[in-house]
């Protein structure tokens, strides 16, 4: 599978990983430019490049990690989605701790409003209760497997990312839709930061 990646942060970077171990092809991408992620790319080895974003978008599956205030911003630029599976990696922090504030979209959950700017393309919910040092190391452990929470409204997106990280060696625990299980994993959800075992 060719992944996209829609920013090159800490998340981007620990899931680009997973991907490139189990064999797949990583576009990475940021608003500085492909130059600035040379040395990046580099260390990744020859299943990463880097590309603009709307590179990125047209990869086989993509995956947003940028930052929340960020993100009209990315949406703008990218190519219509018709169909493409989108992991959405985000929190709605309009202001990173030690200062937070969470972006007030009223009755939406945060997948649902990066949904809206991102027409066609079908979005699940992952990663964003996890911090990324919980991300990036094998999620395979002695007493288990590192849940990871994921929602979604359309089931065939939901089983695409399912597959694979599964194969990464998370164990996926489907929510539900974009706005029940959306709202349980996303800031202030009783899942958000969650760190979970499954047992084998």
């Amino acid at each position: 599978m060719r992944i996209g990646m829609l920013g090159a942060g800490t998340i981007a970077q620990a899931i680009a990983r997973h991907a490139i171990r189990h064999g797949h092809e990583v576009v990475l991408s940021n608003s500085r430019g492909p130059g600035s992620l040379a040395p990046l790319v580099e260390e990744l080895g020859t299943l990463a490049s880097a590309g603009t974003p709307a590179e990125a978008a047209a990869a086989d599956l993509v995956v947003l990690a940028v930052g929340w205030p960020q993100i009209p911003d990315v949406a703008a630029r990218l190519p219509h989605l018709d169909g493409t599976v989108v992991i959405d990696a985000t929190n709605q922090f309009e202001a990173l701790p030690p200062h937070p504030r969470i972006a007030d979209l009223g009755d939406l959950t945060g997948s649902e409003y990066v949904a809206c700017l991102l027409p066609g393309a079908r979005v699940v919910k992952a990663f964003n209760s996890l911090f990324a040092q919980y991300i990036a190391p094998d999620p395979r452990h002695e007493a288990g497997r590192q849940v990871l929470f994921l929602a979604g409204d359309d089931t065939d997106a939901k089983k695409t990312v399912i597959g694979l990280t599964s194969a990464f060696g998370f164990a996926p625990v489907d929510l539900g839709s974009l706005r029940e299980g959306g709202r349980l994993m996303q800031l202030g959800g009783p899942l958000s930061g969650l760190h979970a075992l499954k047992q084998d």
